[in-house]
């Protein structure tokens, strides 16, 4: 299932049996003071194992990519950014990579919502190549999922935490956890502005949001919630593959 664990001769009959590459796409970025810096990256490979568990043998799981575009994040000490023009070309050089030995089908699983314009840009110019291109973010899959939490939630808040605690509780340092935004109103106006879903749209950096870069309460995250979201994930997401590959 892992590319990064066969031989090159299982690879070469991978291709095969297994026309669907999954790569999972994280970050190197802060997640407050609680939980570690790779915790987009866990994320992403998380749900990529699952739904190649889910998809039987149909996929095989590439190497993660540990980076993301993460400037907005800058501001907090041992975050690393790509830069987006970077990133797509990664992502470019990888596929054509395994397009060269006979892939033609990638599924990109992103932990990190700073990717997400990238993957949009990358699946317009694939539009008109003999490649399937398909992206998915994690958390956004289950949005539907996510309740009892915070007006202002997201980045290191409530959802996020709860997956780290149920893939990997190792990396959540539970006694340093501390909520960030919770209320709109607790919001400088650019950083209010940039949460709106609709109209004009604005980016700021975390640091705007809040002095340590949180939005929600982490402290109220539960590893029974992050296995629904996670798991639930997994499912939805090798449901979309498994309809492709039966075309």
């Amino acid at each position: 299932m892992r590319l990064a664990e066969m031989t090159t001769d299982q690879a070469a009959a991978a291709v095969r049996t297994a026309p669907l590459v999954i790569i999972p796409v994280g970050a190197q970025e802060q997640h407050g003071g609680g939980m570690a810096m790779s915790t987009d990256t866990v994320r992403a490979v998380g749900v990529a194992d699952r739904v190649a568990e889910r998809l039987a043998g149909r996929a095989v799981v590439a190497p993660v990519v540990p980076y993301g575009v993460s400037p907005h994040h800058l501001a907090f000490a041992g975050t690393m950014s790509l830069s987006p023009a970077t990133f797509m070309q990664v992502l470019r050089d990888l596929m054509a990579s395994l397009q060269s030995h006979g892939w033609k089908q990638f599924l990109v699983v992103t932990g990190h919502g700073g990717n997400n314009a990238a993957l949009s840009v990358l699946a317009q110019e694939y539009l008109r190549e003999d490649l399937t291109f398909i992206w998915t973010p994690v958390t956004e899959v289950v949005a539907d999922l996510i309740t009892g939490v915070s007006e202002v939630h997201g980045h290191a808040g409530e959802a996020e935490t709860a997956q780290m605690l149920y893939l990997a509780p190792e990396l959540v340092q539970a006694d340093r956890l501390e909520p960030g935004a919770t209320t709109l109103h607790e919001l400088s106006v650019p950083a209010r502005l940039a949460r709106r879903g609709r109209g004009p749209r604005l980016s700021v950096g975390f640091d705007e949001y809040h002095k340590r870069g949180v939005l929600g309460d982490p402290r109220t995250a539960t590893a029974e919630a992050g296995r629904l979201l996670v798991e639930t994930a997994a499912d939805r997401i090798a449901a979309f593959a498994d309809e492709l590959l039966s075309a």
